[in-house]
């Protein structure tokens, strides 16, 4: 390939992933490319852009995510920008939509009466909404009486996550303490946030 065409290659690869709101795949960078780019060829470009985007100190690298890829800030932002996005995340993810889904990434495929014995009350309404935004699916039945409903974690479950796949779950320990944080940053606003004796917020 010439170092032209090489160099227009990496910026639309740079383009699609940037643009994206998903992690793009392999097959929709050739889709819409119209180039037979191979998985290692597309890993190569990739590490060119990241190898430029810390010569050149930015703060953010192409990661593979979900079976694709996205940018992400670098990991000393993070405190940062979880000031920023937090209650975005719980806009999209209340607190009993999250431990419904904690369970269900970790038994799935599961059923409703499964989800039930563990959290002690009814799933149905997150569920709805899970299934709604996308997070979960259906994935068949179970051979069992009734043939109930079987419920599995989506592709956009790993991207609300930045997971690349379900292999990246965190421990068991580490979704509890995500749970926890979550119900506390609840508390606090609800409240509206402490505030000092002079009514001004600490």
């Amino acid at each position: 390939m010439a170092p032209e065409e090489d160099i227009v290659l990496k910026q639309q690869v740079e383009a699609l992933v940037f643009a994206s709101e998903e992690a793009v795949t392999l097959s929709t960078i050739r889709h819409i490319i119209g180039c037979s780019l191979g998985l290692a060829g597309l890993d190569a470009i990739v590490e060119q852009l990241n190898s430029e985007y810390a010569s050149s100190g930015r703060s953010f690298r192409i990661r593979k995510i979900a079976g694709g890829y996205r940018f992400f800030s670098e990991s000393e932002f993070d405190a940062l920008l979880k000031k920023l996005m937090a209650p975005k995340i719980r806009k999209r993810v209340s607190q009993s939509m999250l431990e419904v889904l904690a369970v269900i990434a970790y038994q799935q495929p599961v059923t409703k009466a499964e989800i039930l014995q563990v959290r002690g009350v009814s799933p149905d309404y997150s569920l709805d909404r899970l299934l709604e935004r996308g997070f979960i699916e259906v994935r068949g039945r179970a051979d069992s009486p009734g043939k109930p409903l079987q419920y599995g974690t989506t592709k956009e479950f790993l991207d609300l996550f930045s997971l690349f796949s379900l292999r990246d779950l965190p421990k068991l320990r580490e979704i509890e303490e995500i749970i926890q944080e979550n119900e506390e940053q609840e508390y606090l606003a609800s409240r509206g946030g402490d505030k000092d004796y002079n009514g001004r917020n600490d």
